[in-house]
């Protein structure tokens, strides 16, 4: 993860409702966003083409580009694009490839950029970070925060199921990276910034404790404010670190295993969880897993399709995927000997818990 630019910026604008794509010339006739009605609106493939169709009206003669979104490369070519006349905004509607390949190309030529999500699948809606492919790896890349935040539930709701629980698994985590960035300001007096942890926490904890289901607005309203307000801890800080701690070292290490386990949230879920074990916070560990579990998530590495050993490995491969950051891993720093009576106990824990 690159040294993000600290700033203390927010948002000019955060809507989270049904019928927001439609809408968007109401949200583009703000002039802090646009003086002159110059945008460029970039979607993805596919529901892409649909969703500037719904939204055509309110966009008039706005400039449209359909990219495969994802790469670096794809980022660039969409930024050579952008550079050919001036925008005051870059838009980009969809879903988590297409923002962050918008954000990036962005953020490259200093256009403001507006996010208009459709699916609820991480924190990158709002976030200072591009997740993006290069040359076979995944990296991800500093960019500027979104100027403004709009997210349609219709499409949230018409989405994949596992998307949704994708973005629960991303929110929760926070918990557990904000209890790793306590621990090493404890143990290593790494400096650390209150009002991120805040942000980051106060999201998390409305998802925890929201009784709905993914299929309720109030409930998908609440993890898009919590997916929201992790990315603006980490544009406050200047850093991943109120959103990426033990639990994202875990998926790391499982993507670069055992590539194509699950998607990103699926797996900082269940280390957030391994983690919140591991710290010894048990009231936490329980509520989390409850949470994980009502929503459909791993809460087991047999869920996730690892065995036991194959899970072990990662979490002891974890610290290398990180080096810089200390969390309950490297604090504890277990043999692989120890991790396997670990989980064995953690199991255990569970039965108790979920029954």
């Amino acid at each position: 993860m690159p040294l993000l630019a600290r700033t203390v910026a927010t948002p000019l604008s955060i809507e989270v409702r049904r019928g927001a794509v439609a809408d968007l010339g109401t949200l583009l006739a703000d002039r802090r966003i646009s003086s002159g009605g110059d945008v460029a609106v970039v979607v993805g493939p596919g529901q892409g083409e649909k969703i500037v169709e719904l939204c055509r009206p309110s966009l008039g003669s706005a400039d449209v580009f359909t990219v495969a979104g994802g790469t670096v490369d794809s980022a660039n070519e969409l930024g050579d694009q952008l550079r050919r006349r001036s925008y005051d905004a870059v838009v980009g509607i969809g879903g988590g490839k297409t923002i962050d390949t918008a954000k990036y190309a962005a953020t490259r030529y200093g256009i403001p950029m507006v996010t208009v999500a459709t699916s609820l699948a991480n924190d990158g809606i709002a976030s200072p970070v591009a997740s993006l492919t290069h040359e076979g790896g995944k990296g991800s890349y500093g960019v500027h925060i979104p100027i403004a935040v709009l997210v349609d539930l219709d499409f949230v709701e018409n989405g994949p199921d596992r998307q949704t629980q994708a973005g629960i698994g991303d929110a929760v985590s926070n918990l557990s990276a904000c209890a790793d960035w306590e621990l090493a300001h404890e143990v290593r007096g790494e400096p650390i910034d209150g009002l991120a942890v805040t942000l980051a926490r106060t999201g998390a904890e409305a998802l925890v404790n929201h009784p709905g289901k993914i299929t309720d607005d109030g409930f998908l309203t609440t993890l898009a404010e919590a997916l929201i307000l992790g990315g603006i801890s980490m544009s406050i800080c200047g850093s991943s670190r109120p959103a990426s701690g033990g639990d994202h070292e875990i998926s790391h290490a499982i993507d670069r295993l055992f590539p194509g386990t699950a998607s990103h949230g699926e797996q900082v879920g269940l280390g957030a969880l391994f983690c919140t074990f591991l710290r010894g916070d048990l009231e936490r560990f329980g509520q989390l897993a409850r949470c994980l579990h009502r929503h459909g998530l791993s809460t087991r590495p047999a869920d996730l399709g690892l065995t036991d050993d194959q899970f072990v490995e990662a979490v002891a491969f974890a610290p290398h995927t990180r080096p810089d950051r200390y969390t309950i891993l490297e604090h504890l720093a277990l043999s692989a000997d120890d991790l396997r009576t670990r989980l064995g106990d953690y199991v255990d824990a569970l039965r108790e818990h979920l029954g």
